[in-house]
């Protein structure tokens, strides 16, 4: 009894571990976002498809395999959003607007670590001219389960 109890705690406190990782708290200036995490090539994949709406400050956080050429497109995506590059340090390399069920491509100007979906418009209030910074992005390791 006392192994199966063990044995059941283990299999709670893991899978507990397990959802925590798939939201991360991020900072953008003055805003806090929670982002649910797309890591592995199936969850980058499927990305926000077939969803209907979002929650406000909500987005999803897409962690890339290393710097590299990101690209996004909107098949099969019910919402307009906005996805903002980031580089492995957390600095915005570019913002771009996608309309809903399109194949489009939107792609980083330069090699970035992360791409950022929020609602379209999210990120507009921004000053083009300023550089901003994400705070609290995960590397992929800490992720891995």
């Amino acid at each position: 009894m006392k192994k199966t109890s063990i044995a059941l705690l283990s299999a709670l406190w893991f899978s507990g571990l397990c959802q925590a990782a798939d939201f991360v708290t991020l900072q953008f200036g003055n805003k806090t976002i929670k982002a649910e995490v797309a890591i592995s090539a199936a969850e980058r994949q499927k990305g926000l498809m077939f969803r209907t709406s979002m929650a406000k400050d909500h987005g999803m956080l897409f962690i890339m395999d290393g710097e590299e050429s990101a690209c996004m497109w909107m098949k099969n995506t019910k919402i307009p959003l906005s996805v903002a590059f980031i580089d492995a340090f957390g600095k915005i390399i570019n913002i771009e607007d996608m309309e809903p069920e399109t194949t489009d491509i939107h792609c980083s100007r330069a090699p970035a670590k992360y791409a950022l979906e929020m609602n379209k418009g999210w990120f507009g209030a921004l000053d083009p001219a300023k550089q901003y910074e994400v705070k609290g992005l995960p590397l992929k390791s800490v992720l891995t389960y």
